[in-house]
């Protein structure tokens, strides 16, 4: 695979990621998704950092879900939105 195509993979999955963000934020599930968001503007960052933030947090959920095999663990992950930004450890 060309450096090129992985820049182009990475960029969809971000968009991906986003957009599941946004989703979440119109449909108010999970709930903590719009806390989140509320928290992280109200100390200074701005919309679409915070919503890379949260898309880090979605991301990694759903890696631990596909390396272990389980359920997308919504506690969790609402868990690891309420510690932004503060990202979840890599090695959990």
């Amino acid at each position: 695979m060309h450096e090129s195509d992985e820049d182009g993979d990475e960029l969809f999955t971000e968009q991906k990621l986003l957009e599941a963000i946004e989703n979440q934020l119109a449909e108010g599930q999970p709930a903590a998704a719009q806390a989140t968001l509320n928290k992280l503007t109200l100390v200074g960052y701005p919309r679409d950092e915070a919503l890379s933030l949260m898309a880090e947090v979605l991301a990694h959920s759903i890696g631990l879900m596909l390396d272990n095999d389980q359920p997308f663990d919504l506690p969790a992950y609402e868990q690891a939105l309420r510690n932004l930004p503060e990202l979840p450890a890599s090695g959990e």
